[in-house]
C-alpha cells in the first residue's frame, strides 16, 4: 500500500476501509470479554473492564447490589427509553 505522495486506487482504499471496520468490530468485542475481578490492597472487590477505570466496593457494598440485582433490571426496563447506550 502506498501512503507517502501516492494515491490510492479505489480497491485499495475499500481493503483499508474493510480492514479498519474488522478491527474496530474485534476491539469492541474485546472489551465485552476483558471483565476480570481483582482484590484491591485495601480488601475491596475491583472490576475492571466495564469502563476507564475499575469499579471498586467493599464486599458488603457488591452484596447490597447483587441483592438488588431483579430491582436495577427492572429499573432499566421501565427507563430505557430514557436511558442511552454506550456504542
Amino acid at each position: 500500500m502506498r501512503l507517502c505522495g501516492s494515491e490510492l486506487s479505489e480497491q485499495e482504499l475499500q481493503a483499508e476501509i474493510e480492514r479498519l471496520r474488522a478491527e474496530n468490530e474485534k476491539l469492541k468485542n474485546k472489551g465485552v470479554r476483558g471483565l476480570s475481578l481483582k482484590v484491591s490492597e485495601k480488601g475491596a472487590v475491583s472490576l475492571y473492564g466495564i469502563g476507564r477505570f475499575p469499579v471498586t466496593l467493599y464486599k458488603e457494598q457488591w452484596a447490597k447490589i447483587l441483592g438488588m440485582a431483579r430491582e436495577i433490571e427492572a429499573f432499566i426496563h421501565e427507563n430505557d427509553h430514557l436511558l442511552k447506550a454506550k456504542e
